[in-house]
């Protein structure tokens, strides 16, 4: 229910993966906020004390949890509060359509599709933190955001860098964008070394807090892949139009190359909550809590091209991107299924990027050509990546313990 009390000035938000560091980085900048925001809808996988609480402190009207074994508990945890409780796969699409103004959408991953087609279809704004809705089913979100009249807003601090400095009302003076890599943990290891990496050193990120999952992405640049693709979406760019440095420092988050020979770029202090904000309050620039920039404190900043015969996977995004929109889904899920496999130590850190491939490598074996048409479409390609992905870690898996037992 909308609230009728709130004053037209308030912007209405449901957050869909409150409890991980997008979600708590978006806690804080409402917060800041005050009265300007409204929070109607908070969501998590399953951690429901974590999810209760962010629901109390935001005063959200409604807190789902993905996992049905986690209702109790997050019933027990809101108990007294007024705030309504839920949990399944149908509770968080119901309540991410909801009629809010803006959705800031950051479930990690494919779970990520389903509820974010709700929101807009329901006709919310997105701040889109899940990039993986545009590299899964980029075209059909796009349709659908165009369909339902909505904006969306890029939360990844390269997308939003660009979203900030791009001439919209003359796509034409665009020449390039380039979006910039920190370069990650191994950025200066060899070969020799990356292939004895734990999964420790992978998601020691030097600039940012992130999840296990992104931090592992970022090591490998597979993570930029994916906002290569993620742009070529939201900026409707050529894929030769989207360039890539490597910037250590993390001050410099995008830029803009026009073709009159200016280049437009977007700084700020290595701090999500930035992004966040300008997505928020979006068209208008309010104070929010974050890192303040010292451009002479920072003193020097270094670019340099990404080396891809150590980071292959920016290449093999590129690929995909060029192959269609199924290769960019089926990337995306065997991705997942590597990473996971890698932190789980069933395979090497240089095991990642062959996981991937060989997926990708079945999936136009099999007959996938064409890009998903329908979320049903999307869902299925992606079950299948991680199909093809399962059987690769398997198969790598098996050559190990052959080898050990030799």
């Amino acid at each position: 229910m909308v609230n009728e009390d709130l004053p037209p000035t308030t912007k209405r938000i449901s957050i869909l993966g409150a409890t991980g560091s997008i979600g708590k980085s978006a806690s804080d900048v409402i917060l800041a906020g005050g009265e300007a925001f409204s929070v109607e809808v908070v969501t998590a996988d399953r951690n429901a004390v974590a999810l209760a609480e962010t629901a109390r402190a935001l005063g959200a009207n409604c807190a789902v949890v993905a996992d049905p074994a986690a209702e109790p508990a997050l019933a027990e945890a809101l108990a007294g509060s007024g705030i309504e409780a839920s949990a399944g796969r149908e509770a968080l699409i119901e309540a991410a359509a909801r009629p809010v103004d803006i959705t800031l959408a950051a479930i990690v991953g494919a779970a990520g599709l389903a509820p974010t087609l709700a929101a807009i279809e329901a006709g919310s704004d997105i701040a889109l933190a899940n990039k993986e809705c545009l590299v899964s089913a980029g075209a059909l979100f796009v349709a659908a955001a165009e369909k339902a009249g909505v904006k969306l807003l890029p939360v990844d601090s390269e997308h939003n860098a660009i979203f900030q400095v791009l001439d919209s009302r003359d796509p034409n003076s665009v020449e390039k964008i380039v979006l910039t890599a920190s370069g990650g943990p191994f950025r200066t290891w060899s070969l020799e070394d990356m292939a004895r990496a734990t999964p420790k050193d992978a998601v020691a990120h030097p600039n940012w807090s992130m999840g296990q999952k992104i931090s592992v992405d970022s090591s490998t640049l597979l993570n930029k892949g994916l906002e290569v693709i993620e742009a070529h979406y939201l900026f409707d760019l050529a894929p030769d139009q989207i360039e890539v440095l490597v910037h250590p420092q993390s001050i410099v988050h995008g830029l803009v190359a026009y073709r009159d020979g200016s280049v437009l770029a977007q700084m700020s202090a290595p701090d999500m909550r930035v992004p966040i904000a300008n997505c928020l309050w979006w068209p208008e620039r309010k104070s929010a809590p974050h890192k303040s920039l010292d451009i002479a404190e920072v003193a020097s900043l270094t670019f340099e091209r990404p080396d891809t015969e150590r980071f292959p996977a920016l290449t093999l995004a590129r690929d995909a991107l060029e192959r269609g929109g199924f290769a960019t889904n089926i990337l995306n899920a065997a991705n997942e299924i590597a990473v996971e496999a890698f932190l789980n130590s069933q395979i090497g850190y240089l095991e990642i990027v062959p996981v991937i491939a060989e997926a990708l490598g079945r999936a136009e074996s099999a007959g996938f050509r064409a890009a998903p048409e329908s979320l049903g479409d999307a869902l299925v390609m992606d079950d299948e990546g991680r199909r093809l992905a399962r059987e690769a870690v398997t198969s790598r898996s098996g050559r190990q313990s052959t080898a050990g037992a030799g």
